[in-house]
């Protein structure tokens, strides 16, 4: 049998830096693990645009709908500021994104104990926190139509439609319900089925699947406000959140500062199950493109280390393997091994991007 495929987009500005330790871990799991995948690499983004006049070329889309996951580092930068909307970099994302079909996203808030103190919030409310949010990520207000700015009247009026079909609802309900599955078992479905009629069937949508397929998996609703209160004063109440487009961004973000480090954080996006079973999927740090540090051996690669663990465990079945990597993270956080955006303490001397990769590739060796 072939090994599975991974496509490599490294991006723009600190991507391809933080991107070479993630090939370094993939390499460590094919020696040392008998774990081997076949790695190509392409562009996207602004680097996509300097050689091809486009932010994600055909060949490349082509690609990324034929093999088992796509890994991508960032898009975007200053350089590009002035390019036509559809010509951006970050519309390089959203193609892949949209022609994938990736309606569920996947973003965890882990809180490592060595980082508790990073958060805003008291210790012990953040201490061992793991939730995770799926955010339908395909449809609802940021697609719907109509949409645009009008004249109406004396005055212009902005205009964006929030729309949900039954199907699209359905699908992410029942990502939320297999993940929970393999977690605690928990769902909360979050909208605004009291002033929304989008929300009223996504409400009926996710209870229905529930009651007919999942009804071993404890489920609650939560008006979408209440859950951002409820996050800030008692997050580890929480497992899987479930939600739609708008809702999901503004709550993951909110979620992801509970651990004090954006910066930290994997993602993932993925589709429909293919004929293997796998889904298409697409892997990435929550982080951005930070040209400020990009060249200068400053990155904190450990987002996109951890978002090759979710590939593991989500497109190849490596649950073991996916803890294995996300314990060594664990342990050099712990060691005190910190990148310049991790220093809370003075006097402690920041290890480069490189040496962040060298010392989780160690803990890595200790596990064996």
């Amino acid at each position: 049998m072939s090994n599975p495929s991974l496509l490599i987009l490294a991006g723009d500005g600190i991507g391809p830096e933080v991107m070479t330790e993630v090939k370094r871990v993939i390499d460590w799991f094919g020696a040392k693990r008998d774990l081997a995948f076949d790695v190509e690499e392409d562009l996207v983004g602004g680097a996509a645009y300097d050689k091809h006049g486009t932010p994600l070329h055909d060949d490349t889309m082509a690609r990324a709908l034929q093999v088992d996951a796509v890994l991508l580092g960032a898009v975007g930068g200053p350089k590009y500021d002035a390019l036509d909307f559809s010509e951006k970099p970050e519309r390089g994302l959203l193609r892949l994104r949209k022609e994938m079909d990736l309606f569920s996203n996947l973003r965890p808030a882990q809180c490592f104990d060595a980082l508790a103190d990073f958060s805003s919030l008291k210790k012990d409310i953040v201490s061992g926190l793991d939730i995770m949010i799926v955010r339908e990520l395909t449809s609802g207000v940021y697609f719907g139509e109509p949409r645009g700015i009008f004249k109406e009247g004396n005055e212009r009026v902005g205009i964006n439609t929030q729309r949900y079909t039954e199907s699209e609802i359905d699908r992410v309900a029942r990502s939320a319900f297999e993940l929970a599955r393999r977690r605690s078992n928990k769902v909360c479905s979050m909208e605004k089925a009291n002033v929304m009629e989008s929300g009223v069937l996504w409400r009926e949508v996710v209870q229905k699947v529930h009651d007919t397929d999942y009804p071993d998996v404890e489920l609650t609703h939560m008006y979408a406000d209440n859950g951002a209160m409820q996050l800030v004063r008692a997050p580890k109440q929480f497992d899987v959140i479930v939600t739609d487009n708008l809702f999901g961004d503004i709550l993951s973000d909110c979620a992801a500062m509970l651990t004090g480090s954006l910066g930290m954080l994997p993602s993932a996006s993925l589709g429909a199950p293919n004929a293997d079973g796998r889904p298409k999927a697409l892997y990435e740090p929550v982080h951005g493109s930070a040209p400020d540090i990009a060249g200068q051996g400053k990155a904190n690669p450990i987002a996109c280390i951890l978002s090759f663990a979710m590939a593991l465990r989500y497109s190849f079945d490596q649950g073991d393997e996916a803890a294995r990597l996300e314990a060594a993270v664990e342990k050099v956080l712990a060691d005190g091994v910190r990148t310049a955006d991790l220093l809370a303490e003075e006097g402690v001397t920041p290890v480069s991007t490189t040496g962040m990769g060298d010392a989780i590739l160690a803990a890595l060796d200790a596990s064996l």
